[in-house]
């Protein structure tokens, strides 16, 4: 089970990193504070990645009532991501099990 716990959270760590980058590279204007509220949230058993509810969030991500209103249809960043760390998900659990390997032996 502790391998499976540090997968995830490695991958939390991934997310939360690549969502970063992904915002730094796009934003015209970046001022700091939305990227400084991306977080981790542990819950239970799962680890979430998210913005802490900045109102705006949606708004930068394309997802807001406004982005049908405006020229701004979003970055997209979040959802990018997530494409990118699905695709790695298999590769950070098992550089995470090759530790635990010789434990299980």
């Amino acid at each position: 089970m502790k391998a499976a716990e540090q997968a995830e959270a490695e991958g939390a760590q991934q997310g939360q990193q690549m969502w970063i980058d992904q915002l730094e590279s796009s934003m015209k204007n970046p001022t700091g504070y939305y990227v400084s509220n991306i977080q981790i949230n542990r819950a239970g058993n799962t680890n979430t990645v998210h913005d802490s509810g900045v109102v705006y969030g949606p708004w930068l991500e394309g997802t807001g009532s406004r982005n049908r209103t405006t020229r701004f249809k979003g970055y997209h960043s979040m959802r990018k991501v997530r494409v990118k760390l699905d695709r790695m998900s298999p590769r950070i659990a098992e550089r995470v099990l090759q530790k635990y390997l010789p434990r299980m032996r």
